[in-house]
């Protein structure tokens, strides 16, 4: 169920959704989860995001928020997609998805864009699209 977005949400969040699913081969997904769009940790981590867009793009990321039981950034329903890769409902959480389809990074603390930077950067399909 698709969610307009508080003001705080990056804009990486992709405007119009397809499946979690759908994007691999062709996106990496950076999921956050959070209970509540006030949640302290899910806030530190928007805003460390922030100022990250055009990285993001260029590595090919696409942000999935899921707050509650709404998602924003893929066409999936929120309650599938935490089952799916085993996502918390009662507290912030982080995964990134390789294009691969594989879990690539999962934290339940926020992190600094520059972790995600580096995490992506390390990748085989990264490095191959590099050269």
């Amino acid at each position: 169920m698709p969610i307009q977005l508080p003001p705080i949400m990056p804009v990486i969040v992709a405007p119009t959704a397809v499946s979690v699913a759908a994007m691999k081969g062709k996106r990496r997904v950076l999921i956050l989860v959070g209970p509540a769009f006030d949640d302290p940790s899910l806030r530190k981590e928007q805003q460390a995001l922030d100022g990250w867009r055009v990285q993001a793009a260029v590595r090919d990321v696409t942000m999935v928020v899921i707050v509650g039981d709404h998602i924003a950034g893929a066409a999936d329903d929120a309650a599938a997609v935490r089952r799916h890769w085993n996502l918390p409902s009662d507290h912030f959480a982080m995964i990134l998805i390789g294009k691969d389809g594989h879990e690539a990074f999962r934290t339940d603390n926020p992190v600094a864009a520059a972790v995600l930077t580096q995490t992506i950067d390390a990748m085989p399909m990264r490095r191959a699209g590099q050269r």
